[in-house]
């Protein structure tokens, strides 16, 4: 399984020894990460030796699930050439960074653009498999910290000259952010509906590639300039957003950084925020409620007297969330106060952002219902979950069936089997009818904490019928 032979790898085992890992544990971990994205791995203690002694290179997706198997230990991303396997296929670093200056921070994001987005699923051989397990919260920190000291740039105009590039340059105006602006619109609407896996959905990298990187490669001024890269801004983290709901967390990862600085670029500190509150609630999901805290913090802080109520009520929520992961209740259940607060002060003729449509008392009762679960506080989750769920709708299809999750494990935990078998045989076939990895887990959850009811005639049903969910490719 490995195929180029060198020197001794010197530097994988210096690496190794300071994060003190022993072969078997770095082959069992290489092994377990790439059995999250479909890979089959036999990887043991002598395969690392021969790594190690005889510097021999492993194939495929090896390098980089050994770079973040090393990442996870050590809390921080571990590059290929400190463990001496930069030479290895390459897997670009494309897509973490967050430029200081706004011509570097295009050819940024049109680099994450054209990547071979085709293989972002699992199996499919395409970069984001290269990358697999390689999500690392640690790179949310430097773009954190420079869009809270710099939240917006003096000026974004670009003029390009005949002759850079082929054909004549690209001229840009109001009418190509508008196109940009609709096909966000549109994605946001599949998105809710079907799920982010859904085809429909997937069709959003292809416009940042195809429409939106030769615009922000074209000719603007500073106020189309500010247009162009806020609707560039909500079409990339809808990318990320969409990779995070279909299991991609490395994907939505450099697709959020990138989001967070085309908003800087547009001086939108609430898009800006936006951003940030979804790198917080992708941080809490994976188990880092501490960094999910400081994100949304970071959201509400440069938004204070900016951005409408509803806003600060939502990042004020995604707040109450981290807290609640990280198992804070009190300052949870002040989060939420505040979070609730702000919404009673919205107002229908708010100028609140387009890509806020989705927030509603319904989203806040769902999101309480949520930290309420991680909190243990079954009696709370089930009050929600009644006021989450009295209104069903066709709009937020993946939303409700997550609420009806969260109101099985409500049930359950309250020493209610039967109802929380019916409510989950509800969740499982709204999940048939989306695409989205996020729901499964949900399912699988649930039917997890049922696993000592495994005998029971309605936990069978509910096991039955969830089988070709769980079944389903990634």
């Amino acid at each position: 399984m490995s195929r180029e032979q060198r020197g001794p790898n010197e530097k994988l085992g210096a690496v190794l020894a300071l994060a003190g890992i022993s072969n078997a544990g770095l082959a069992r971990r290489v092994n377990d990460l790439g059995a999250q994205r479909g890979l089959t791995l036999r990887y043991d203690k002598t395969s690392v030796a021969r790594w190690v002694s005889k510097g021999m290179v492993p194939q495929g997706a090896a390098p980089h699930l050994i770079a973040a198997a090393i990442g996870q230990k050590l809390g921080r991303p571990v590059p290929l050439h400190e463990i001496g396997l930069a030479d290895a296929d390459p897997a670009p670093e494309v897509g973490l960074a967050f430029p200081r200056d706004v011509g570097q921070a295009v050819r940024s994001a049109t680099e994450l653009y054209r990547l071979d987005l085709a293989g972002r699923r699992a199996g499919s051989g395409g970069i984001w498999q290269s990358l697999a397990g390689s999500f690392a919260v640690s790179a949310y920190a430097t773009p954190a910290s420079r869009w809270l000291i710099t939240p917006a740039d003096s000026s974004v105009a670009r003029e390009v000259n005949p002759g850079e590039g082929s054909g004549a340059p690209l001229k840009v105006g109001h009418s190509d952010v508008l196109k940009l602006r609709e096909a966000a619109e549109d994605a946001r609407r599949w998105d809710s509906k079907y799920g982010g896996g859904d085809w429909r959905s997937s069709m959003v990298p292809e416009c940042l590639r195809v429409e939106a990187a030769p615009l922000l490669l074209g000719s603007y001024s500073d106020e189309v300039g500010r247009a162009l890269f806020g609707a560039s801004a909500e079409l990339t983290r809808l990318a990320g957003w969409m990779a995070f709901d279909t299991g991609q967390q490395e994907a939505a990862q450099r697709y959020y950084i990138q989001a967070l600085r085309l908003a800087r670029a547009a001086a939108d500190v609430p898009l800006g925020g936006y951003v940030l509150a979804s790198m917080s609630l992708q941080a809490t999901y994976r188990g880092f409620g501490d960094e999910g805290v400081d994100l949304a913090q970071a959201a509400l802080e440069r938004n204070r007297g900016l951005a409408t109520a509803r806003t600060m009520s939502f990042f004020r929520l995604v707040e109450a969330r981290a807290h609640a992961r990280a198992g804070d209740a009190q300052a949870a259940g002040a989060a939420l106060k505040a979070a609730e607060g702000w919404l009673e002060r919205s107002r229908e003729g708010d100028n609140d952002p387009s890509w806020l449509g989705f927030y509603s008392y319904d989203r806040f009762a769902a999101d309480a219902a949520e930290c309420y679960r991680d909190l243990k506080a079954p009696r709370q989750v089930r009050r929600f979950t009644e006021q989450a769920l009295s209104k069903p709708t066709e709009e937020f299809v993946r939303s409700h069936g997550l609420r009806l999750v969260v109101s099985a494990v409500a049930e359950l935990e309250s020493g209610n089997l039967d109802a929380a078998c019916e409510q989950g045989v509800r969740a499982v076939e709204v999940a048939g009818r989306i695409s989205s990895a996020r729901t499964t887990e949900y399912v699988k959850d649930l039917l997890h904490r049922l696993e000592p009811y495994g005998d029971e005639p309605r936990v069978v049903e509910l096991r039955e019928r969830a089988r070709p969910l769980l079944m389903a490719p990634a």
